[in-house]
């Protein structure tokens, strides 16, 4: 049988033994200086010169003095001598100089490890609970990179359920950004945590913007939103091809454009104006005229208002003071929105008008298109 134990090498007592209470007290000096192990220093290879009863210390691998031949050896202080003793791995020391646990692995000393897996709850500054696992308190956190970049990830199971941002005031809530309920995008703002607007919601489809802070329809004027490009004009839409639904506009704001019959402005508030220069030409003994169908139809049984003028008053056989009615004549074709006849005639009695006269005129057609 050994005299000693097998870990600390504790001095056992024989039987017969003279002066047990001698090998008793070494057996409870060892104890004292091994079990809840301090160490005043590591990889120390000079005995300090005044150490204080029980000071231990881990032997360098050069040491010299008292401690020579200990390398790797703890040298504990009885008052009067040191004593070694070889650690064993897994043995765990209070480190004076750090304030941490350390651990033996063989051949060194190490930080104790911090298990982080699978914890119930971490608080740091903080208190965790069921809910809030990681609970921080802090004036700032940060999440920096360990390469190129970083990301911060919020999952949750199912797109019924909720991933977001929670921004709250003395533990109010009064604003959220995130995944609620669904999969779309939504910043939401309330100003009691109970009663929420969506204010913009952007949708996982299509990647379009909808919500409170967005204009709802083309005639939303509401103070603070946010103006729609298909409701609002700006320099993409200001000119461009008119539509209306229900009589509010749908398209942009004016529509110009020319064809063989003249030009035409359309509006989006539903006024549309029709411009020509042409030749009044022979018609009758008593009358030049031209048949104008308009560049643009207007609204489907209205019928617009004409202006005429004579670019040129010579040019056709009567005299310009034996001219008379000049202006148009609906219906020529029974559709006064598609066309008119524009009509010179001369005073009665005065000299007929002949085969090849013309005049040029200018007609103005104002109307609506819806």
């Amino acid at each position: 049988m050994s005299e000693v134990s097998s870990r600390l090498e504790l001095p056992y007592l024989l039987p017969s033994q003279a002066q047990k209470h001698v090998t008793h007290n070494e057996a409870l000096q060892r104890l004292d200086g091994l079990v809840q192990l301090t160490l005043m220093s590591f990889d120390a290879d000079t005995p300090p010169g005044s150490p204080n009863d029980g000071d231990a210390h881990f032997v360098g691998s050069s040491p010299t003095g008292a401690w020579l031949g200990q390398a790797g050896m703890l040298a504990i202080w009885d008052n009067t001598n040191w004593t070694f003793t070889a650690p064993l791995a897994g043995w765990l020391a209070w480190d004076v100089g750090n304030q941490a646990f350390v651990v033996f692995d063989g051949s060194s000393w190490q930080d104790l490890p911090v298990i982080l897996e699978n914890v119930s709850g971490i608080g740091i500054q903080s208190t965790s609970d069921a809910t809030n696992r990681l609970s921080v308190s802090s004036d700032a956190s940060l999440f920096s990179h360990a390469g190129a970049g970083h990301q911060f990830k919020i999952n949750k199971a199912s797109a019924g359920d909720t991933a977001s941002l929670l921004y709250q005031s003395n533990w109010t809530g009064h604003a959220e950004i995130g995944l609620a309920g669904d999969t779309d995008l939504s910043i939401k703002t309330s100003a009691n945590g109970s009663t929420w607007f969506e204010s913009l919601r952007f949708e996982s489809g299509t990647g379009l913007v909808t919500g409170q802070a967005v204009q709802n329809a083309a005639d939303d004027v509401t103070p603070g939103r946010l103006m729609r490009t298909d409701y609002g004009y700006s320099r993409g839409n200001v000119v461009g091809t008119v539509s209306e639904t229900a009589g509010l506009p749908t398209g942009a704001m004016i529509e110009r454009a020319s064809t063989a019959n003249g030009t035409y402005i359309r509006f989006a508030d539903g006024t549309q104006i029709c411009t020509y220069t042409g030749t009044l030409a022979y018609d009758a003994a008593n009358r030049l005229e031209y048949s104008w169908t308009y560049p643009a139809a207007f609204a489907a049984g209205s019928t617009p208002a004409i202006s005429t003028n004579l670019i040129n008053e010579y040019g056709a056989t009567p005299g310009p003071d034996e001219f008379g009615l000049f202006g148009g004549r609906f219906g020529g074709a029974g559709m006064p929105e598609t066309m008119v006849d524009i009509r010179l005639y001369r005073m009665s009695g005065a000299t007929n008008f002949l085969a090849g006269d013309t005049l040029q005129f200018s007609a103005t057609a104002i109307g609506r298109w819806f």
